[in-house]
């Protein structure tokens, strides 16, 4: 008998290392900003891109507008307000996403603390900072039209503009390759759900989040699963769910019927 007890309280105190170990390196984990090579020059060197710095609790937060490509007489536009992936810098996307200033849509790229050449440490308290303090410069801007602001996230850029619903308004929010919530992801490490320090849970937002919602996933996806983005369009109010034959880094598939999706939602939507 007291070898047994030996036994379970050395497995005990392993397993309460572990889950120390854990609590001080989930961080590392959720945010692998060292993992990312080096950023490219600053907006300040591409063309159309205005750099806009964030004053923030965690320093200067750099952001980057891309106004929308139309006639001035119809300013004020609609605008996106995007967060991107984890893995991911704000300079991989201007290109990418430049299709919403050609349908006349203004684009503001938000970084997160830490990222980039932006001051801070990254958490769920910083990141909602940064896109509270870059939705408030958006939407006071004489070329957007505050009404139609919508808010589009990737992977962990989904839970940065969940996040950021509880702040501020929004016509829609659309949310691709996203999760429920981080302790989703606890059995995984066989650790314990209060151990999280940074929750993110995008299911309660989009419970409570009375406006449309459009829930793009990979069936394949095996970093988020599909069953993940099911979850959150059978939370929606207004949720529609387009599913791609894709996994998480290849999603969407096809660009051309991406952007088709995505023009046909926000004319559905009276966004354009």
């Amino acid at each position: 008998m007291n070898a047994v007890l030996k036994i379970l309280s050395g497995m005990l105190v392993c397993y309460t290392a572990y889950c120390v170990f854990l609590f001080f390196m989930q961080r590392q984990i959720l945010f692998p900003r060292s993992l990312i090579s080096s950023p490219s020059q600053p907006a300040g060197g591409l063309s159309g891109i205005e750099e806009i710095w964030l004053d923030t609790p965690s320093g200067k937060v750099e952001a980057w507008f891309l106004p929308p490509g139309l006639d001035p007489s119809l300013q004020p536009a609609p605008a996106v307000i995007f967060g991107h992936g984890n893995g991911e810098l704000i300079d991989a996307w201007p290109q990418a996403l430049k299709r919403f200033t050609e349908i006349g849509i203004g684009l503001l790229l938000v970084e997160y603390p830490g990222y980039g050449r932006s001051a801070g440490s990254p958490s769920q308290k910083s990141i909602t900072d940064a896109f509270v303090a870059a939705y408030d410069i958006l939407a006071a801007r004489k070329d957007t039209d505050s009404s139609r602001i919508i808010f589009f996230g990737r992977s962990l850029g989904a839970a940065a503009v969940c996040a950021l619903t509880a702040h501020r308004p929004s016509a829609a929010l659309v949310l691709m390759s996203a999760f429920t919530r981080v302790r989703s992801f606890t059995s995984k490490y066989l650790a314990p759900g209060f151990l999280v320090r940074d929750p993110f849970d995008n299911l309660a937002a989009v419970q409570i989040y009375q406006k449309p919602v459009l829930i793009i996933h990979g069936r394949n996806d095996t970093i988020i699963p599909y069953s993940h983005g099911q979850a959150l369009f059978q939370a929606s109010h207004r949720g529609k769910l387009i599913t791609y034959q894709a996994g998480h880094n290849d999603c969407p598939p096809d660009w051309k019927i991406f952007w088709q999706d995505i023009e046909t939602f926000l004319h559905d939507i009276g966004i354009i």
